[in-house]
Formats: C-alpha cells, structure tokens, sequence
C-alpha cells in the first residue's frame, strides 16, 4: 500500500512521518443548515409527526376502550380532565420552548457546551415544579377545577380519580417532553420517535390489563387508563436519565462544571419560554372555557363526549401532526439562525406548512364525508351524541387546514426566539374571539353546538393569518440569544 502525500514528503526529506489527524466528528447533524432544505424539514418532522400520531393513535385507544366498558361518561371524563390537566402542564412545558430555543440556536453555532448546560438547567427546573408544585397543587385542587368547567355529576365521579393520578405521577411524561425537544431541537428526531412508541406500545398494554381487567388484576375503568399513561412514562422517564447521563445522545445532562442550579440560565429559559407557557395557559383556559359553554348546553353529557372524541382525539391526526411540523420549523429555524442563514430560516417555515396542508386535507376528507363511521370507533352510537359529532368533525374538515398553517408558522417564530407574537396572537384568537361569539350569541338568540364549532373555525382562521402575518414581518431575524456558560 502506497504511503500518503504527507508521509512520502516526510521520507524524502528524512523527517520521521507524522499520522495525519482526521478532523474531529461533530456532535450536531450539519445538513440542517447545509444541503437541500425539504430533506432537512423532512428529516426532523417525519420521525415527530410519526411519535405524534403514535400518541394520538393511544389517546384513540384509551377513549375507544373506556367509552366501550364504561359508556360515553368515561368519555367525556378523559376529555375534561385533559383540558384540564394541560392547563397546568404547559407551564412546564413552557420551559421546554425556552430551552428549545437556546438548544436550536448554539446547535446551529456548533457550541456543544452551551447545549448540555441548557439542556440540564431545564431538567432541574421541571423537576422542581413537577414534584414541588404541580403533584401537591394539582390533587387538592382537583374537584374545584370540575366544578369550574360544569362537568356533570356522573362525568365528575369518574373524572377525579383519573385527573388525580395525572397530577400526582407526571413526571415520567415532563421528562419525556423535555428530552423530546433537546433532542429535536439538536437534529435528532428519531429518537424520541423510537421512545415515543415504546411508550405508546406500553400504554397499550397496560391499558388492556388496567381498563378492563384481566385475570386477578380487576377492572379500574377510566382510573386505569391514567395509571397505564403514568407507568408507561413514568417507565420511559427513568430510561431517558439513564441516557442523558451517559451520554448515549447527542445531548447531555452531565456536566464539565458545577451542578448547581444557574439562575443566569435558568432565566433565560424563562425569558423565552414564559410567553409560550403563558400562551399555553390562556389557550387551555379558553378551552376550558368553551367546555363550560359546552356544558350549558341542553344534553350537555352528550355533547361533552362529542367535544371530547371529535375535537381533542380525531382532530389530532390533523394537530399532533402539526405539532410536529412546528417542531421541526422551529428546530429548522432556530439552527440556522445560529448559522447566520435567516433566508433558509424563513424559507424552511414555508416548506412545514406546505407538508402540513398536504396532511390537513387528506384527514379532512375522512371528517367530512366518513364522520359516522369514525365516531362508532369509540362506541358512540347514541343517535344524540353521534349527530352533534357528526356536525362538529365536518367543521374541522375546513378548521385543519387553518391549524396547521398556524402552528407551522407559531413553530418559526417560536424557534428563532419570538415567543412574545404567537402569545398575543393566541389571546386573541383562542380566548377573545371563540369566548366572545359564544358568550353574545347565549345572551342574544341562545347556543346551539353548531355555535360553538362555528366560533373554534373563526378563531383557527384568524389564528393562522395573524401568525402568517408577523412571521413575514421578519422581526425575529434580529433576535439575539446567548448565555455564559462559565461558572461562578
């Protein structure tokens, strides 16, 4: 075998050769900002888009068996408790945007040691508030929390054990969350893909044990469908410290310096991600808002397990997709932002929406022309609940091509640090506008369902041309974001 270059000059010259050095691998997957753009949108939002259908699929399946052993109250049970759950969840999830954004952004720089210093601060920060506040809060304050969204008294019995349990044992599912977005926003999406659908797959299984029971094990109902979520999550949570300790992943929780709590990351991460958690907050409050209109309604049982199989499970194969579509926006910005490329940045915006809407109208066939047949899914053969469900997917038929846009585009303004717009933007499309139409039309000439789904289709369009609107005003272009990572 011939010697290299290097070493036959090093022989004629009599000089001892020198082993060349290979340049040193980087941690971070390049092609985000370099190579065509669709493939780097594509690599990121497949394998998110897959985890999120996987878990859509598993909120199917808890509500499918719930409402076929306990009946449509099991139903609606689930569907309040989730809007209510999430309320308080997103808080924490907030930090997550915050630390999205940093990781994206000294991702794209190549700066790995910022990455893992964000990445382990927003661990320490959701731990606290998962253990410290929410379990305690959340518990005690849970019958309240029924009471203010006027779920029946049949839905209330069944509901409180189950939201309980959410509260108490979710942080399997915050530390989930977390790795999800460090991971993303670093280039790696495909593993939470594969932890996201062994969590799933195991959800299902202890869901089949714990809903309906099997041999000694007895039958929980809709209390077993928390428990199977909060093992399965809690079962991949200890995995993913394992992980992130070890430093399997392409981002870290083990530390070069101290690790302490830094209050100058800390809050950074609360700079950024606050308005997104206060976002999530007020979007959430408005639909527990809406469940309240929902719940004023003459059969209010029977369109609060419309709402809940129609809007918060079918309608998620059009938003868990986007979600993941936003994420990968985000990530796809935020990297190349840290790049110094806010044209590729933008550009990679426009290129999610595109896939969202291919995705948005393919579901929304099935809503409008199949609704009956999606709905006997969960059981639902009520003449009443199928017809006011009916009504409401053909709705969101049309609403899905609104939602994807927006959040694509809440996805780039989030990623490249502008957390403050998508949070007016929602206030305002969320709350004021689907509220106010539902609170002027009950005092006027009386709510009807069609109403209320009439009043979530304007809030989604007025949602998606306000997001479109001030991404192309180009502020976030500006944004500078950092932090010290030196210790002291």
């Amino acid at each position: 075998m011939s010697d290299s270059p290097a070493a036959e000059a090093a022989n004629l010259s009599g000089e001892i050769p020198v082993a060349e050095e290979k340049p040193a691998k980087k941690r971070f997957d390049r092609s985000i900002v370099e190579g065509p753009l669709g493939r780097a949108v594509w690599k990121l939002a497949w394998p998110t888009m897959l985890t999120n259908i996987f878990g859509g699929i598993q909120g199917m399946v808890d509500h499918a068996m719930v409402g076929n052993v306990v009946g449509y109250l099991g139903n609606a049970a689930i569907g309040v408790s989730w809007q209510i759950f999430l309320v308080v969840v997103v808080f924490v999830s907030s930090i997550f945007t915050g630390m999205s954004i940093l990781v994206a952004r000294f991702a794209g720089a190549g700066e790995e040691e910022k990455v893992d210093r964000t990445v382990y601060q927003a661990f320490l920060t959701a731990i606290f508030i998962a253990l410290g506040v929410i379990a305690p809060v959340g518990y005690f304050a849970s019958p309240y929390l029924l009471d203010l969204v006027n779920a029946a008294p049949g839905v209330q019995q069944e509901a409180l054990p189950y939201l309980r349990i959410m509260f108490l044992f979710s942080t399997g599912m915050m530390i989930f969350f977390m790795l999800s977005g460090a991971l993303r926003s670093a280039g790696d999406a495909k593993t939470p893909m594969i932890l996201g659908i062994a969590m799933t797959v195991m959800n299902l299984l202890f869901n089949i044990v714990l809903i309906g029971g099997l041999g000694p094990i007895p039958s929980f109902g809709t209390m077993g469908a928390a428990m199977g979520t909060c093992l399965a999550s809690g079962i991949i949570g200890i995995y993913a410290l394992y992980s992130l300790w070890s430093g399997n992943w392409v981002v870290s929780i083990k530390q070069k310096g101290s690790y302490a709590p830094d209050w100058r990351v800390i809050r950074k991460l609360f700079k950024f991600g606050l308005p997104a958690g206060i976002q999530g907050i007020a979007m959430n409050i408005g639909g527990v808002l809406l469940l309240a209109f929902v719940g004023s309604l003459a059969q209010s049982a029977a369109a609060q397990a419309a709402f809940a199989v129609s809007y918060t499970q079918l309608f998620s194969l059009i938003t868990w997709t986007s979600v993941g579509l936003m994420g990968a926006a985000a990530a796809v910005a935020g990297q190349n932002l840290g790049a110094q490329n806010p044209d590729r940045a933008s550009a990679a915006v426009r290129t999610a929406s595109k896939f969202g809407l291919l995705v948005a109208a393919f579901v929304g066939l099935f809503f409008m022309f199949i609704p009956e047949q999606m709905l006997a899914i969960f059981g639902m053969t009520e003449p009443v609940v199928v017809g006011i469900g009916v009504q409401l997917l053909r709705v969101l038929s049309i609403s899905g091509l609104l939602v994807t846009v927006a959040l694509t585009y809440t996805g780039g303004l989030q990623g490249t640090g502008d957390t403050k717009s998508p949070l007016y933007i929602s206030i305002i499309s969320q709350v004021i506008i689907p509220l106010g139409i539902c609170l002027v039309l009950q005092q006027t000439i009386g709510l009807e369902p069609i109403h209320i789904w009439i009043a979530i289709l304007a809030g989604h369009a007025a949602r998606a041309g306000l997001s479109v609107y001030k991404f192309n005003q180009g502020k976030w272009r500006h944004i500078k974001v950092d932090i010290d990572t030196t210790v002291g």
